[in-house]
């Protein structure tokens, strides 16, 4: 019977599988749960607004955490971002097939390795603080909000970097947004990951535990109490008239021949036959043509511009023909002349990372193959009459540290895009709730113009003003106030935020190794 079982037994696995095991996260109920956590975070983001469910999600991943090793932390972050990025920007596959045209095959690849590469940061944040075993209170409300931010930060910039779903965005409308002009979005996102510490600790922590929660949690609640009344900017000059044009021309007809003059015709007559307006704005690439193949329209709209006293910021592809290639730009049409090319562009959409063998099939398979150059980082500003512009084209908002640049000399902030890609799924509003921080970190109003929506007006405190309806052609009218000063966010960016966590983390470890040494043994 023994020697029957024996040989029944399955072959010890070679090394090879052995390592392929462990690279897999292995199903467990508690990955169960980091995933079935990570898809409800989305709902904190727009257009949700359930901005109270990340704290409360947070505690549970620290909760799943507790007491494991850095590779099961890792396994259960990496879980909860999968479902986390799955369903909060299923949308990118929107815009590569449905309408970027790649192959559904392609498309899924492309999407799914976003996701996995995003997850792979929870998963970073997962580790790291499995390597911080100091005391219940310290990792709960110091060490794991570190570890989380850390790993926030890095996703921003790596591989060119994919900020969305920051956890700072879905509280532009909760009481901690106070923290944004004080470091920014990631701030924000401390103070969210901090809030599910705290409620871990309340919960689970010993008596002294629970006395030093309460006591941060009074400290936080009086800070951001304090936070919140203050104005950290102030109006500089007179208020602007403004025009935000929207054609909402659909994304699957807007290159098509026949719809070039319509469209040109379009945004001429939505812009100039209504009331005088200061600046008029149309969205990114407005016109589906390059800037010199359409020079008798632009000499057109600079007549009308100049006869009304106008200055046109006008999406437009233009070419640079000393060096053989072409940006995404937007230039100034009226008293005061400028371009502005855009600096930030996105992998696989505006440039492809490819060696030459798969763009030479990219072009013999009819897809798009040829990169947008990106353009110079020390571009001057925009202006209307006095009042400089800080501008942005499309997801280069979501990039906060690269928008100061322009600041504190400019007093309005413009960002023109063309979500048309996404379709009519949740990807604008949360482009929208990423244009409203940007205003609430600089304390400068934003005046955001795109395709097919969300267009609107925002305060230099966050708040929409005024915005259209999506899929419908328009003109958003209004008066905004530029702003002069700076916020601490305006003079000290990122830095101050990301050593804070860093620091947070050595401390953290150097701690855990000085008890490890005092251990018996």
């Amino acid at each position: 019977m023994y020697t029957c079982l024996k040989s029944a037994a399955p072959p010890p696995r070679t090394e090879r599988e052995t390592t392929l095991v462990r690279l897999v996260p292995s199903f467990s109920r508690a990955n169960g749960l980091a995933a079935a956590a990570g898809a409800l975070l989305p709902l904190s983001f727009a257009p949700f607004g359930a901005f109270w469910l990340a704290p409360l999600l947070i505690a549970g991943l620290f909760a799943l955490w507790e007491g494991q090793s850095p590779r099961a932390a890792a396994e259960r972050g990496f879980c909860f971002g999968i479902t986390a990025f799955g369903f909060g920007t299923y949308w990118t596959y929107i815009s590569v097939h449905g309408f970027g045209g790649t192959p559904v095959w392609l498309a899924l690849i492309l999407s799914a390795a976003l996701i996995l590469a995003n997850a792979a940061h929870v998963a970073l944040a997962g580790w790291l603080a499995g390597r911080c075993r100091v005391s219940a209170a310290l990792r709960w409300c110091l060490a794991w909000p570190a570890a989380w931010l850390v790993a926030e930060w890095l996703r921003s910039w790596m591989l060119t970097g994919f900020p969305w779903l920051s956890l700072g965005y879905g509280q532009i409308d909760s009481p901690l947004r106070a923290w944004a002009p004080v470091g920014g979005v990631y701030a924000v996102s401390f103070a969210t990951a901090l809030t599910g510490g705290l409620l871990l600790c309340l919960l689970r922590g010993a008596r002294q535990q629970r006395l030093i929660a309460v006591s941060v949690t009074l400290g936080l609640v009086g800070l951001t109490t304090l936070l919140l009344g203050r104005a950290w900017t102030q109006p500089d000059g007179a208020a602007l008239s403004v025009a935000l044009v929207q054609g909402s021309v659909p994304q699957d007809r807007k290159w098509l021949p026949e719809q070039k003059l319509p469209t040109m015709a379009l945004y001429r007559d939505l812009s100039f036959r209504g009331p005088l307006a200061d600046l008029v704005i149309w969205p990114e690439v407005a016109i589906p043509a390059m800037a010199d193949g359409v020079t008798d329209y632009l000499d057109e709209l600079q007549a009308l511009a100049d006869e009304r006293g106008t200055q046109l910021l006008l999406g437009i592809l233009t070419n640079d023909y000393e060096r053989d290639r072409f940006h995404n730009s937007l230039i100034s049409i009226g008293a005061a002349g400028g371009v502005y090319h855009k600096r930030h562009l996105v992998p696989f959409g505006e440039f492809f990372p490819v060696p030459d063998f798969v763009r030479n099939w990219m072009r013999l398979m009819n897809l798009p193959y040829r990169d947008v150059a990106a353009g110079a980082s020390d571009q001057p500003p925009l202006a209307v009459g006095e009042v400089l512009l800080s501008p942005s084209i499309c997801y280069e908002d979501a990039f906060g540290a690269e928008q100061l640049d322009f600041l504190p000399q400019s007093g309005l902030l413009v960002n023109v895009s063309n979500d048309a890609w996404f379709g009519d799924s949740i990807a604008p509003h949360q482009h929208l709730e990423i244009a409203r921080m940007r205003a609430l970190e600089t304390g400068r109003a934003m005046l955001r113009t795109t395709n097919t929506g969300i267009t609107a007006l925002i305060g230099a405190d966050g708040v929409v003003q005024a915005e259209l309806p999506q899929f419908t052609p328009g003109v958003l009218r209004g008066r905004v106030q530029p702003h002069g000063g700076a916020t601490p966010y305006v003079l000290t960016g990122n830095t101050p935020v990301i050593l804070i966590a860093a620091l947070l983390l050595l401390v953290a470890w150097r701690l855990d190794a000085g008890a490890r040494r005092l251990e018996p043994g």
